[in-house]
């Protein structure tokens, strides 16, 4: 099985029956604020294009790059399609041309022309990607490859017993605007983000420990970032916050962990896996490459300056009247909204900057009082300050997820007062009928569910599943004295209370080894 790396999360895999093409992202994301890390733009993209399947694992724009998918990818591709709860992702294949799909049914493995056999595992919770996320499991002729990219299961199992991994695909490094945008002071800043940076490579091994295969790949970041505003996020300054090692980084801290085989891909390596190792050959020396990081991204931003000065003067729409907007929007939405509305509780304020750097506008988001309105001197635990070009541009463009473009673009910052709320971010990445409806019916649904099973942690008898999506505490959960962690999502919570301590709304089961465990309350129904 050959492995060719294209970029980021993106891979061509070939085998005598067949060829995919993955993840391929090459055009400026979220803003002009994200770019593949190397640049893979001067790559032979028409040759790359022309495959026998397509596969994307959703519609996160560092994944989903409509317009190079539809100048370089050939339509004669099947789309391997994973069991998303929604039609969004074919409807938006189509629209680009692509007219053979292959609907997958989820973790179900599928043997494709030739013996080539392919399984796809779709997370579909609302917190996962727009509307869901996915893995991609590739087998030919004994070889087997797990594509994990950045999707986060709770579980490897489904792959593993499938028979042994020889190439395990996965993410590393940073892709989310924490810490890097709330008013802190830097020294705090710091301190969360090197616990944010620890904390994926934590997750990193757990995920490699668990599959425990021949060969670990570091993909699907980081990005660079290459706007003059902010190039300070590139890790190339020794600052132990930033949140967006590279794979030179991976490299040494797998090393120091024990991790003897991981393997880099520049665009343009290629890996040739089998059964019994690996040979890999690079366009330049992979130490080479990351000794010259700097010089790479210095050249890289030069050249890339139209492109950015291009994006920039297409966002103004002074046409656009914001506050009427977003109440035609936003308000249909909120009237729908109950787990949602309620999961937030209270207003959420964004603070748009004019064209002059100056004026503000304040409009306020009342999810109590189902409402869009101006700003009434009132307070809010959620504060967003933004350019109104960019917000702006979302409305003229009928962008339906705030997350997968204004909030991921990291051209904002943001204060709250409290814990982390995930409804908010819920919330805003569910800006359709369609979207909100199902993030309604998936909190209801999880809601009412009852996690009955329980296991031992150190001195704590805790239930088996995580409060936030699920994740199986026997594998991710680790207690340091009274506090568990969640490695998963990095989740903390307060044992003897219950009470989490990283967001609103969820709380654990637990006791002490020895103790009687507390009679459980009467849930109450949402309201």
């Amino acid at each position: 099985m050959r492995v060719t790396g294209t970029g980021h999360a993106s891979m061509r895999i070939d085998t005598a029956a067949g060829s995919i093409l993955c993840d391929p992202w090459v055009n400026p994301a979220y803003f002009a604020s994200w770019f593949p890390f190397p640049d893979n733009s001067q790559l032979d993209w028409e040759a790359l294009g022309d495959v026998d399947y397509l596969y994307v694992s959703h519609l996160h724009r560092d994944h989903f790059d409509a317009a190079h998918l539809k100048r370089y990818v050939s339509k004669s591709a099947t789309v391997l399609l994973p069991e998303f709860p929604t039609s969004e992702m074919e409807d938006e294949f189509r629209e680009l041309g692509f007219t053979k799909f292959l609907k997958t049914r989820n973790e179900e493995v599928v043997e494709l022309d030739g013996g080539l056999k392919i399984m796809i595992q779709a997370l579909t919770s609302p917190t996962d990607g727009p509307i869901g996320d996915s893995s991609l499991w590739v087998e030919y002729d004994g070889v087997r490859l797990l594509n994990q990219n950045d999707a986060r299961p709770t579980d490897l199992t489904v792959f593993a017993e499938l028979g042994h991994v020889h190439a395990h695909l996965l993410q590393f490094s940073g892709a989310i605007w924490y810490p890097m945008v709330y008013e802190l002071p830097n020294a705090a800043k710091t301190a969360f983000g090197k616990q944010k940076r620890d904390r994926q490579f934590d997750r990193t091994w757990r995920y490699i420990d668990d599959l425990k295969a021949d060969h670990v790949f570091p993909i699907a970041g980081p990005p660079c970032f290459l706007d003059d505003e902010l190039w300070q996020f590139n890790d190339i300054f020794g600052d132990e916050g930033n949140i967006f090692p590279d794979q030179s980084v991976f490299l040494a801290e797998y090393a120091k962990v024990g991790g003897t085989n991981g393997i880099v891909l520049l665009p343009g390596s290629v890996a040739e896996v089998t059964t019994s190792g690996a040979t890999t050959r690079h366009p330049v020396p992979v130490e080479e490459f990351f000794a010259n990081k700097v010089a790479h991204l210095e050249e890289m931003r030069e050249r890339k300056r139209p492109i950015i000065a291009a994006e920039k003067a297409s966002w103004r729409h002074p046409e656009v009247d914001v506050l009427k907007e977003l109440k035609r929007r936003i308000e249909p939405l909120l009237d729908e909204s109950i787990y949602l509305a309620k999961g937030v509780g209270g207003p959420v304020r964004f603070d748009l900057v004019g064209y002059d750097d100056e004026s503000v506008e304040s409009i306020v988001v009342d999810f109590p009082g189902k409402q869009v309105r101006p700003y009434a001197d009132e307070k809010v635990r959620y504060r967003f300050r933004t350019e109104r070009a960019l917000v702006e541009h979302l409305l003229h463009i009928g962008e339906v997820d705030w997350v997968n473009s204004l909030f991921l673009s990291c051209r904002f910052s943001a204060a709250r007062i409290g814990q982390y709320n995930e409804f908010v971010y819920a919330f805003f990445k569910c800006l359709s009928t369609e979207r909100l409806q199902y993030a309604e019916g998936w909190y209801d649904e999880h809601e009412r569910a009852v996690d009955a099973e329980d296991i031992t942690l150190g001195d704590w008898v805790v239930q088996r599943r995580c409060p936030h999506l699920k994740a199986d505490l026997s594998r991710f959960g680790i207690v340091d004295g009274d506090q568990l962690t969640c490695q998963l999502h990095g989740w903390r919570f307060d044992l003897p209370s219950g009470r989490c301590l990283t967001s609103v709304g969820h709380k654990v089961r637990a006791h002490r080894v020895g103790e009687e465990a507390p009679v459980p309350q009467a849930a109450q129904p949402a309201n």
